[in-house]
């Protein structure tokens, strides 16, 4: 009897952790896809779910999506040099001074975008998107602390 308990945990146990598996490897997968979309179709997608989030108007959404457009250009741009610099080898572990740099140009970066939506968006869409940022933020934050584990 106990070795039928025992076998039935273990299988159980198993079973769990290829699920936990599974759903990692879905993920991954998804974001995979999503790099492989043109900078227009990630930008359109990110439009809508801002639409169905903050209730955008027509107007709203046109502006939204060229600054979306310029985003994921900018991001697939991104992408492509840091690709081509792992393939060459290049990739070297940045100085202070261009991590400095790096984040500098990050930050301005942000910065600027959050003055066009404040633009775009009325107080209580522009106070509803800052904290969907906050969340996503703190998300991102408790996925990389676990992931340093």
């Amino acid at each position: 009897m106990k070795k039928v308990l025992v076998t039935l945990l273990l299988l159980a146990g198993f079973t769990t952790m290829a699920q936990h598996g599974e759903h990692h490897k879905g993920k991954k997968m998804a974001k995979m896809k999503m790099m492989d979309m043109t900078p227009e179709q990630m930008a359109t997608l990110h439009t809508k779910r801002m639409t169905l989030a903050l209730d955008l108007t027509k107007g709203q959404q046109a502006k939204i999506q060229t600054l979306n457009v310029e985003n994921a250009k900018l991001r697939k741009a991104k992408r492509e040099e840091w690709k081509a610099k792992k393939e060459e080898g290049n990739m070297k572990k940045p100085t202070s001074e261009e991590r400095y740099a790096m984040n500098n140009t990050r930050l301005d970066h942000q910065i600027a975008q959050q003055e066009k939506l404040k633009e775009i968006l009325n107080k209580e869409q522009y106070a509803k998107w800052k904290n969907m940022r906050h969340k996503k933020g703190k998300h991102h934050k408790r996925k990389m602390h676990k992931k340093a584990k």
